[in-house]
This record gives C-alpha cells, sequence and structure tokens, in this order.
C-alpha cells in the first residue's frame, strides 16, 4: 500500500506538470515588496520583456529548481502539500527531484518522509527506500513506464497523450512564458525582490479555452473533437482560469514564477524558483539490478490472487 501511495502520488504531481493542463500556484503571503521605480510599462514593453525571457530559457535547456505544490483537501488523491527540488531539463525532459511533503506521507505511517525521483526518456524512477528493498530482493527503485503503461492500457491516444507531446508541452519554464504572452491581460506588476533578487513582476490570466489554444503541445496529442471534448471537460469541472506571476531578473530569466488554478474544490497552487540555468542536467537511470518494475509488481499479484481464488482462498 505505501509504494501504491507513492506511485499514485508522484504520477498526479510529474503528470499535472507535464499534462494538458498547466500546473500552478501562487504563495499570496511570500509576495515580494516592490522596490525601486513604479514606473509601469506599456503592453509591447511588456511583451518584448517576457518574449525575450522565453527565448534565452528555451536556449538554455535545463535550471535547478524549487517547486512547492499544495492541493485542496476536498481533491481527495494526492492532496496536500508537494515539495520539490533539484534539477529538470527540457528538450528533451529530464528531472532529478527529490521529494517531500504531506501530499507522500499523510495517512501512512510508512511512508517514507523523502523520495528521490528521476525522469528519464519518458521512465519514472523513484527510490521506494529500504522498507522496499527489504520486500523485493535488494532493489529499491520503482520504475514505471510510461510507454509501457499506455501500451498495456490498450489505446493508442492514451500511449500520445502519456508519451508523444511530453517534451513540447508546458512542464519547462519556457513553454508557460510561451503561454503567458497569450493572455489578454498580461501586464507590468511593478518591481520586486525575490531572494535578494531584483526582478520585474508580470502577471496575466488565462481562461481554459485561450490556455488550451496556446498549449500547441495538444496539437500533436489530439484532434479537433478530442480537444472540445477535453475543453467541456475542464469547464464541467468549475475551472475558469489560470492567473500566472513571473518575476524576470535583469538577465532576462524567470526567477519565479506562480500559477493558480481555481476550481470548487479550492485553489491548486505551484510557486516554482528557478537558478543556475543551463546548468548540466545530468540525469542517470538507476542499475538495472537495483530496479523493479511497478507495472510487472502489479501483474504478478494479480496472478497471485487469481490463484488464490482459484484454490478456494
Amino acid at each position: 500500500m505505501t509504494v501504491k501511495r507513492m506511485a499514485g502520488a508522484v504520477l498526479a504531481t510529474t503528470l499535472l506538470c507535464t499534462g494538458a493542463v498547466a500546473c500552478g500556484g501562487s504563495d499570496k503571503d511570500d509576495k515580494a515588496k516592490g522596490t525601486g521605480s513604479g514606473e509601469t510599462q506599456s503592453r509591447s514593453q511588456v511583451t518584448e520583456v517576457i518574449t525575450a525571457a522565453y527565448e534565452k530559457t528555451s536556449k538554455a535547456k535545463s535550471a535547478k529548481v524549487e517547486m512547492t505544490m499544495t492541493a485542496p483537501k476536498s481533491m481527495g488523491g494526492s492532496s496536500g502539500n508537494m515539495k520539490m527540488s533539484g534539477v529538470m531539463g527540457w528538450d528533451p525532459t529530464v528531472m532529478d527531484m527529490t521529494m517531500s511533503g504531506s501530499a507522500l506521507t499523510e495517512g501512512d505511517p510508512q511512508a517514507p518522509d523523502k523520495v528521490r525521483m528521476i525522469w528519464r526518456d519518458n521512465v519514472i524512477y523513484m527510490d521506494a527506500g529500504a522498507a522496499a528493498a527489504k520486500e523485493m530482493d535488494g532493489k529499491h527503485w520503482m520504475k514505471m513506464d510510461l510507454n509501457s503503461i499506455a501500451e498495456q492500457a490498450g489505446d493508442e491516444k492514451l500511449a500520445k497523450q502519456m508519451t508523444g507531446g511530453l517534451d513540447s508541452m508546458n512542464q519547462d519554464p519556457a513553454q508557460q512564458l510561451a503561454m503567458l504572452l497569450d493572455s489578454p491581460n498580461l501586464k507590468h506588476a511593478g518591481p520586486a525582490k525575490v531572494d535578494g533578487v531584483q526582478t520585474q513582476r508580470y502577471k496575466g490570466r488565462l481562461s481554459v479555452k485561450e490556455m488550451m489554444a496556446s498549449n500547441k503541445g495538444l496539437d500533436e496529442m489530439l484532434g479537433k473533437g478530442e480537444r472540445e471534448k477535453l475543453l467541456k471537460n475542464i469547464e464541467k469541472s468549475g475551472i475558469k482560469g489560470y492567473d500566472t506571476e513571473v518575476w524576470v531578473n535583469e538577465d532576462d530569466y524567470p526567477v519565479r514564477m506562480d500559477i493558480d488554478i481555481k476550481s470548487p474544490e479550492g485553489t491548486m497552487k505551484t510557486s516554482q524558483k528557478f537558478s543556475d540555468y543551463g546548468t548540466t542536467a545530468e540525469v542517470s537511470a538507476p542499475p538495472a539490478g537495483k530496479t523493479f518494475d511497478l507495472m510487472e509488481m502489479f501483474k504478478e499479484l494479480g496472478k497471485g490472487a487469481g490463484a488464490g481464488e482459484d484454490s478456494g482462498f
């Protein structure tokens, strides 16, 4: 059960960050106070700044990241808070993160306080810890192959959604900036300091429809009918839009990015801080001898349950 909970929490977090709807959040209690000139920039100036930030971030292809995600308890599943820190690369997608928070541990005294997660070649690896190693012949790295999961589901569309468009979607700050440029009310919110760094703060809002129109990754995964169905489902859930804020430093890099996703269940929040752009994202898969496949484990458990039923247990 601990392994299953870990898998669910990590999948929910990572797929949310790379899914058709942007991961989001904004820590309203941690707003940096403006300093220096309060001069407001024109729309053309704002567009110029965000475009420059997009171009520099795209070229960097990697950064160190600190992320905090918070989901209301009413949402169920992996509700609670999740903290992630480590290195992330885009084009292609790679991650080496340490995760912690109540989304992993709440209600499960055996759950580890921290979990290292590696993402490479559309495969997620999680260090399940010493308890898992005891049960799995010394293997403590849990493997979730997104390609394999999609194939086993027997759903071609699911396979495309989970794998085909990941690298072009909005898990990286460059794509989030590109989407922000499409906000009809994008504006300059004044100067601010983030962790002692002087920045300029910008904010904008995208409706669900505008977000889907600006998210080019969806074009690779969904046909027109599927996009319309997804739009209706998101709107039916009560999500109205995505409030985005970004803090850009003097070198044209975003140092912080927040997006709020509001729904009837509450607001899902994510605050991301970026540093060391262009840092080498050397992400290696764990040794095969220390790895067990989660889907294969579930298959074996299913066979065991079937045998037990046949035997009268």
